[in-house]
């Protein structure tokens, strides 16, 4: 089945994270909390620590809560995906400043 769209992989993922926080029982920032967590535990590539960052933020999630879900979560998943969770969470803060300057930059 064709789609119209030129981007279906992101509306897909779009509509997956709506549906999920509509039917999601938890606050804004635990729901933030635990996306992270997740991400942390099934290793995720740092795209999708951007993807999840900046709302994370938005929802009053503060980096002293983020370094704690790692801490929390490190004695489960083990020291090598954590220590490789902040990597990728440091790379993809990077991505998002080299974005947000890029658009300064269009826009200026």
């Amino acid at each position: 089945m064709a789609t119209a769209s030129e981007t279906p992989v992101l509306d897909t993922l779009a509509a997956m994270t709506v549906d999920s926080i509509e039917r999601c029982g938890l606050t804004p920032e635990m729901f933030m909390l635990t996306r992270i967590a997740a991400l942390a535990a099934s290793d995720a590539p740092p795209i999708s620590y951007v993807a999840n960052l900046d709302p994370a933020l938005k929802s009053g999630m503060t980096a002293e809560q983020l370094q704690d879900v790692l801490v929390a979560i490190a004695p489960i998943v083990g020291t090598a995906r954590v220590m490789t969770a902040g990597s990728n969470i440091a790379k993809a803060l990077g991505i998002s400043i080299a974005v947000a300057d890029a658009e300064a930059q269009t826009q200026g």
